[in-house]
């Protein structure tokens, strides 16, 4: 950052008072510009026992399959986020029926939240973000070609659960050279 968003002045990287981070202060309103974690809503979506997946249309990891999930939008519920991605990469008639995982990657700054969802019925179709959507079982998820660290961690233990039919909230993070930590 090297302009003031509220007065369009320099910013300078320093301590707050009060504060234990550097901030990026303008220098002359002294506005503080607080840069946090984006969060990425999403859901994972069943059918009997098959899991829809997209492959992705765009960057990053294009062409590799997904759970459909994004940037969470300003003034939007967590629920909302993870619907309205469901619906723009999918086009999937669902009901969310709990969150399922959160996993932080501090190395990116963003927060996973993937709820589990309940596909209403198979009339799905790709958005534009996807090139293709589909079911899959257990044994037929593509996981040499799934997208991102956190649908390998969320579909893992989503059959582990399924299992058990036990579904609790799993709460993670994911460092930079691909360790989990529960």
């Amino acid at each position: 950052m090297n302009f003031c968003s509220e007065c369009g002045q320099g910013v300078e990287l320093k301590i707050p008072s009060g504060d234990n981070r550097e901030r990026h202060v303008c220098s002359h309103c002294k506005t503080i510009h607080y840069q946090n974690p984006k969060i990425v809503a999403g859901c994972l979506p069943v059918w009997e026992d098959k899991i829809l997946l997209c492959k992705r249309a765009i960057e990053p990891r294009h062409g590799y399959w997904t759970l459909p999930a994004g940037f969470m939008e300003n003034e939007e519920t967590l629920e909302q986020a993870a619907t309205r991605e469901s619906i723009e990469e999918a086009n999937a008639n669902l009901d969310i029926t709990g969150l399922y995982t959160v996993i932080s990657l501090p190395h990116v700054n963003q927060i996973y939240m993937l709820y589990l969802a309940r596909l209403n019925d198979t009339n799905f179709s790709a958005g534009t973000e996807s090139l293709e959507v589909k079911l899959f079982s257990e044994e037929q998820i593509p996981w040499d070609a799934l997208a991102f660290r956190t649908i390998d961690f969320t579909l893992k233990r989503y059959f582990e659960d399924r299992k058990n039919n036990h579904f609790p909230v799993h709460s993670s993070f994911i460092e930079k050279h691909n360790r989990y930590q529960e």
